[in-house]
C-alpha cells in the first residue's frame, strides 16, 4: 500500500538554493521524501543532475536548474520556469552561502565582497524572484514557507569572522522584518541558525587561524550533519499553518558558543 497520500508535504513545491552539496543537498532529498516536488538550484549543474537522479530513484520528484544566485537574470529565469512548469513555489529554502573568515586587518576585500554578494545580495535576488509565488500560493493553499539559512554567528562573537557574521546577522534580522510583512499573507518566515555543520563550507576557508580553530573544534565535539538541518527544515514545513517558528538555533551538543 502506498503511503504517498499521507506524506506531510504532498502537493508542496519546494525550491532549494545552494543545493549541490551540504545542507541544501540533504534538504532536497529529505523534503522530497516527505512528498514535496523539489526544485534544486546551484551553479554546479552536473551535481544537481546526480541529485535529481537519486531523488527520482527513491520515488521522489525533482527538477534541476543551474543558476548562480548572484545573477539576477538567471534567478528570475529559474523562477519563471518554476511558475510555468510547477505552478510556482510554496516553500523556499534560501540556503546558498559562503564563509571566508580572516582577520579584518588582512584587508581581504575580495573575500568580503564575495560573502556580501552571495550571502546578502544573492539572498535578496532569490527573495525578489520567488516571494511573489509564495504569496500567491499561500493565498490559494493556505500556507507557504520562506526559510533562510543564517548562522549562530548572527548572535555570537567569533574573532576573524566579522564579515561573515555581519552577513548572517543581516539574514536573521531581515527574516524578522519579512515575517511582519508576509505573515498576515500566510507566508511563514523562519531563520535557521546552525552552529558548526560538517559541509563544504569549511573547505572554502583559506585563513590559517580559522582553519586551526575549525580543526580543533572537530576534535573537541561532534559537529552537526547536513541531515540534522534537513530534518529541521522538514519539521518546520510540516507544522500546522498557524504555527511559525521564526528563529531556530541548532547547536552541536558540545558547542558552547
Amino acid at each position: 500500500m502506498s503511503t504517498a497520500s499521507v506524506q506531510p508535504l504532498d502537493g508542496r513545491v519546494a525550491v532549494i538554493t545552494g543545493a549541490s552539496s551540504g545542507i541544501g543537498e540533504a534538504s532536497a532529498e529529505h523534503l522530497a521524501s516527505l512528498g514535496a516536488k523539489v526544485v534544486v538550484i546551484a551553479r554546479r549543474a552536473g551535481r544537481l543532475e546526480d541529485l535529481v537522479a537519486r531523488i527520482e530513484g527513491n520515488g521522489g520528484k525533482a527538477l534541476a536548474i543551474g543558476a548562480d544566485v548572484t545573477d539576477v537574470a538567471a534567478v528570475q529565469a529559474a523562477a519563471d520556469r518554476v511558475e510555468a512548469e510547477l505552478g510556482g513555489a510554496d516553500l523556499l529554502f534560501n540556503n546558498a552561502g559562503v564563509m571566508l573568515p580572516a582577520p579584518v586587518e588582512e584587508l581581504a576585500t575580495d573575500q568580503w565582497q564575495r560573502q556580501i554578494d552571495l550571502n546578502v545580495t544573492g539572498l535578496m535576488n532569490v527573495i525578489a524572484a520567488f516571494v511573489p509565488q509564495l504569496v500567491n500560493n499561500a493565498g490559494e493553499r493556505g500556507v507557504a514557507d520562506l526559510i533562510n539559512t543564517s548562522s549562530i554567528a548572527a548572535q555570537n562573537i567569533f574573532p576573524n569572522f566579522a564579515v561573515y557574521s555581519g552577513t548572517k546577522a543581516y539574514v536573521t534580522h531581515l527574516s524578522r522584518h519579512l515575517r511582519t510583512e508576509l505573515g498576515p499573507k500566510k507566508v511563514r518566515v523562519s531563520a535557521i541558525e546552525p552552529g558548526i555543520v560538517g559541509t563544504e563550507l569549511q573547505s572554502h576557508v583559506t585563513d590559517a587561524g580559522a582553519l586551526e580553530w575549525l580543526d580543533g573544534s572537530k576534535d573537541a565535539m561532534d559537529w552537526l550533519t547536513p541531515q540534522d538541518i534537513a530534518e529541521t527544515i522538514g519539521f518546520l514545513a510540516a507544522l500546522p499553518p498557524r504555527v511559525n517558528l521564526q528563529q531556530v538555533t541548532i547547536m552541536p551538543t558540545g558547542q558552547t558558543s
